[in-house]
């Protein structure tokens, strides 16, 4: 079932499928990719426990072998709709007999979703309701439209801090999934670079260590939209070879193993640990311009 909120002359639509966003409309104008399964038929899934890929496809967990699918199961499940009212819509997801089989570990999940005066926030909260530590991941994976009209002039910006980069220290993704090991520069034109094929040759760009906290698109020189978040690594994505009308900005509590990895579920970089009853909270905001 999907339901939706307008303020401003923004309509921002979710699903109970994966409680994820699905439209997200301004004057008239859909911003969200419409999950054309040509290119990639999904709009803006919430990866968790798990953000990318395991290697084989798999993670270790006090000595037994789980297997687990890319970014998780939640994208996959139907989450309960528990609040509406006129500015937001939270979902909720809870450990189930056949997610303990996948990811032993009792949890709620909530999602909120929160119009704003110039788009809206999406704010994750996990709890740990087992009675021992969780390790986890999650983020985000919104997919935005660009081109709107087919034209060649747009750009993606980085900012951190109100300052533009020069350049940023990205990774790739091999083709099983992970994480190469090696690092490769990016050179920027005061902050920006143009969408392009060869970009997105190597899969996702993933950049750590902060590198940004803002990510806008562009369209003639002027930004249309924004993502803003205070995530420890991002990705910005758009399917290799396609020429996609849309680019992915992924905030990321977490991200794929790498092409190196050995170790168990705790040792996942970037993972995100719970005590018993603590409870995690993150996010990030859309903004139309």
């Amino acid at each position: 079932m999907q339901t939706s909120i307008a303020k401003n002359g923004v309509t921002l639509t979710t699903d109970d499928h994966g409680g994820e966003a699905v439209s997200l409309v301004k004057n008239g104008t859909q911003y969200l990719w419409n999950a054309d399964p040509a290119f990639w038929g999904r709009h803006a899934p919430v990866l968790f426990p798990f953000v990318g890929s395991l290697r084989n496809q798999e993670y270790i967990l006090n000595g037994k072998k789980y297997p687990m699918g890319q970014h998780g199961f939640a994208r996959d499940m139907e989450f309960e709709l528990t609040e509406k009212n006129d500015s937001g819509i939270t979902y909720t997801l809870k450990s189930t007999q056949e997610t303990l089989e996948k990811y032993p570990f009792d949890f709620t999940l909530t999602i909120t979703y929160t119009l704003t005066d110039s788009g809206y926030e999406t704010r994750w909260t996990v709890t740990n309701d087992s009675d021992r530590y969780m390790p986890f991941s999650i983020g985000g994976h919104p997919a935005f439209m660009c081109p709107f009209d087919g034209s060649d002039d747009y750009r993606i910006s980085f900012e951190k801090m109100g300052f533009a980069p020069s350049h940023l220290t990205i990774h790739t993704i091999a083709d099983d999934g992970l994480i190469n090991t090696e690092t490769k520069d990016l050179p920027l034109d005061h902050g920006m670079i143009t969408p392009t094929d060869e970009l997105f040759a190597g899969d996702a760009l993933i950049i750590e260590n902060r590198q940004a906290d803002r990510v806008s698109l562009l369209h003639n020189g002027v930004s249309y939209l924004t993502v803003k978040f205070n995530t420890p690594l991002s990705g910005v994505w758009s399917p290799a070879g396609k020429h996609a009308p849309f680019i992915c900005i992924e905030p990321w509590y977490g991200r794929a193993d790498g092409v190196d990895f050995e170790g168990e579920l705790s040792d996942r970089k970037y993972s995100q640990d719970l005590k018993p009853g603590e409870t995690f909270t993150g996010g990030f905001e859309v903004i139309l311009l």
